[in-house]
């Protein structure tokens, strides 16, 4: 394995500490050295590839703490649920998760998949037969029968897609032993969930406080953490108190809710990249203007409570929700961190922290990755330009100049993955409207 030595370029390590002109050595995957002793090391080392970071930015690699690797860029959740094949999707999946390396993302938590196919594609990463970042999984999201954000789609019992349903507190546990005996890193709660007659309302409550705790007590009796979706005030009051470790979404917070997660010491993945691109390019891809609103009041009316959480010492995380067609694979993995900047009013350093440093909680990897510093391992990015002035640089892919993952530098200078179109992956519609008489005759 080649060891690098990245020379003057200037190191945000991830930890918010201000940047710094520093070198860094690596040798296989653990970085070796920063500063005067990466200089020392690295002259004395005589093997070592040499990389001039000068006019760039080095810093740890990007860690995605909510993104959907299996889904294949759904447009609809008819699509998502009816229009996938387990072996494909495992091959699929396969091809994708290259994209997040050569975007620059060096480790990411997909907690709810299809088939189950998180463990084995994350198996396959760590052995190296599938090029890819860090990757820590759940199995399917648990639901109860009142479904999640595809309401009627999920069946009453069984499973669907990404979905388990559990209707009783003996299948809570069942299920939950169930996806940790198969290996998962994970369990996912699919908290909130929308009514159909209710939708106006939004996502609301499906699991009561002591189904949580069911949950919850289940998996860390077995040393498992436990990550919730929650889109409403009491789902994340309930999800902090019942013991969820890492709460996704958390918007409409509310004060009773801001508090229960503090005394709880939860950590949030807002995730608010969904909503951001629907509500600036939604209309570059035909998304209705009604979504368009719903999902800007979702930021605006959420901002000002995360960035409470923020300030009384929440950890916040970074998850672009990759896998929609609103959030397509390699392309939107860093735009959390500009969120972050416009609507919550962080620096770039404390976004850049969010997504590497707080990242490494979602990986189990608190301590050893997502920071630049002797002994840690070696996840590493540099980055044409100074994303301190401007975070939306850490977006373009064409300003990467290394990726370091593992320890092995990643060949960015292989054409973009492309492919064809695969044979029933995506709902074709008759029409876009009904063909009415009066249509034709008007």
């Amino acid at each position: 394995m080649t060891a690098y030595w990245i020379e003057n370029g200037n190191l945000i390590d991830g930890t918010g500490e201000p940047a710094r002109s520093e070198s860094v050595l690596i040798d296989a995957d653990r970085i070796v050295a920063v500063g005067a002793e990466a200089d020392r090391l690295g002259a004395a080392h005589g093997s070592c590839e040499r990389i001039d970071a000068s006019d760039c930015a080095v810093m740890p690699g990007l860690i995605d703490s909510h993104c959907h690797i299996t889904f294949n860029e759904p447009s609809s959740n008819d699509e998502l649920f009816f229009h996938r094949r387990e072996g494909l999707a495992a091959l699929v999946a396969a091809w994708h998760v290259q994209k997040l390396l050569r975007a620059g993302v060096t480790g990411f938590l997909d907690a709810d998949v299809l088939f189950d196919l998180g463990v084995d594609l994350r198996d396959a990463i760590d052995a190296g037969m599938v090029e890819g970042p860090r990757m820590t999984t759940g199995g399917n999201a648990l639901l109860t029968a009142v479904g999640g954000t595809a309401g009627p789609l999920i069946p009453d019992e069984g499973r669907r897609g990404y979905a388990s349903v559990v209707r009783t507190r003996d299948e809570m546990v069942t299920e939950t032993r169930r996806q940790i005996k198969a290996g998962v890193d994970w369990i996912k709660i699919h908290v909130t969930g929308l009514i159909p007659r209710q939708k106006s309302a939004g996502e609301i409550q499906v699991w009561s406080l002591d189904e949580l705790r069911v949950v919850c007590d289940t998996a860390h009796a077995l040393g498992t953490p436990v990550v919730a979706h929650c889109r409403n005030s009491s789902s994340t009051a309930d999800a902090a108190r019942a013991g969820v470790d890492m709460i996704l979404h958390a918007t409409f917070m509310d004060d009773v809710a801001l508090e229960a997660v503090i005394e709880a010491g939860a950590a949030l993945v807002p995730t608010l990249t969904f909503q951001a691109n629907l509500a600036d390019h939604g209309s570059k891809v035909g998304s209705s203007p009604e979504l368009v609103e719903i999902f800007r009041n979702e930021i605006s009316g959420s901002s000002g409570m995360l960035r409470r959480a923020f300030d009384a010492g929440v950890p916040l995380l970074c998850g672009s929700e990759s896998g929609f067609s609103l959030t397509p694979y390699g392309h939107w993995h860093a735009r959390e961190m500009d969120v972050f900047v416009e609507h919550l009013g962080l620096t770039p350093l404390q976004a850049i922290r969010c997504a590497t440093m707080e990242g490494a909680r979602s990986l189990r990897l608190e301590g050893e990755v997502g920071v630049v510093a002797a002994g840690k391992l070696a996840d590493v990015i540099v980055v044409e330009g100074d994303p301190l002035s401007d975070i939306r640089l850490l977006g373009d892919r064409r300003r990467l100049r290394h990726v370091i993952s593992r320890g092995r530098s990643v060949d960015l200078s292989r054409p973009w993955p492309e492919r064809k179109p695969i044979s029933g992956e995506r709902v074709s519609g008759y029409s876009t409207q009904i063909l009415t008489w009066d249509l034709v005759n008007s």
